[in-house]
């Protein structure tokens, strides 16, 4: 049976594992808003962790978010995609627009909902977040001005991370009635620059892999100075993060933690800037996620774990 005849069910189970795999983007994000939140606790000196139920609502509330980021992108991408990416699930005709629009607003209208009747003092930071999306998805009303413009266009974009990070720390300091403290700002500068690493991480490209139309920033910036730019922010996400441990009071122990991470990580583009490969580049991008996951969780995460068992 052709796949784009299924039932649509189906064919969203096909887009998803595609284009947002709930399970692996679920263990990710559920780390990234387990880390705000932990983050902000230590920073405040609180101790424990937030109800259990106010902590499940922010995962699926931000879990949500993201799915929503990756709706508005397909709108947004409609035209390149259908020239460029004929092989992805819109183009191809697995799904429509029609139908991810269908699909948004019920998320949308689902999250309203939620946050409303649960938590209803999250709902101004949801509509702050859920308002720059908007913008996001008429590109701030100067489409084609920010098309010509790549890093200027990525670099406004990626502010929807830390803004989805305001969120998540919230359900501490709001819900616990408190002002954020100063250390959470450190921390969102971090979750800024891991999304700029993620972004370059994945659109490291070999010459002979590069495709028409799609961007890459070894296609901008050449093979070698791509992912010198990709070392850089990892570096600087690497000062961020030492900064952030500042305040949280973590000692020497989490520099030596923090550069450790870093040599780990930085690997794999050291070994293609010798040999660029087309399997080294899915390996920079592997470190990518790596070094996303290992900054939240040193940050927040695994400090907080370990306070709860202990």
């Amino acid at each position: 049976m052709d796949p784009n005849q299924q039932s649509f069910f189906r064919r969203f189970l096909t887009y998803q594992k595609e284009r947002f795999p709930f399970l692996a983007h679920g263990v990710m994000i559920s780390a990234f808003t387990f880390s705000a939140v932990s983050y902000s606790r230590i920073c405040r000196g609180q101790e424990g962790f937030i109800p259990i139920g106010d902590f499940l609502i922010g995962v699926f509330a931000t879990i949500t978010l993201f799915f929503l980021v990756r709706i508005f992108d397909e709108f947004k991408d409609k035209e390149d995609d259908a020239k460029y990416r004929k092989y992805l699930p819109v183009p191809r005709g697995l799904i429509s627009l029609k139908e991810l629009r269908n699909v948004g607003w019920i998320v949308g209208l689902l999250q309203i909902a939620v946050i409303a009747i649960f938590q209803l003092d999250m709902l101004y930071l949801y509509g702050i977040v859920l308002g720059y999306l908007l913008l996001m998805g008429v590109e701030f009303f100067v489409p084609e001005w920010l098309k010509k413009r790549q890093i200027l266009y990525i670099t406004s974009h990626m502010v929807i991370i830390p803004l989805i990070d305001i969120y998540a720390s919230g359900l501490d300091w709001l819900l616990g009635g408190d002002s954020p403290h100063w250390g959470i700002a450190w921390f969102f500068a971090v979750s800024y620059m891991n999304g700029l690493v993620l972004e370059f991480g994945r659109k490291i490209r070999t010459p002979e892999t590069e495709e028409e139309g799609v961007v890459s920033y070894t296609k901008m910036y050449g093979t070698k100075g791509g992912v010198i730019i990709w070392l850089i922010l990892m570096f600087v996400t690497l000062v961020l993060a030492i900064g952030a441990t500042n305040y949280a009071h973590y000692g020497w122990l989490a520099f030596i933690i923090l550069g450790a991470c870093y040599c780990f990580c930085a690997l794999p583009g050291i070994l293609f800037l010798k040999n660029p490969t087309k399997k080294g580049s899915k390996y920079i991008e592997y470190a990518s996620a790596g070094w996303t996951a290992l900054m939240y969780l040193s940050l927040g995460g695994i400090p907080m774990l370990t306070a709860l068992l202990s």
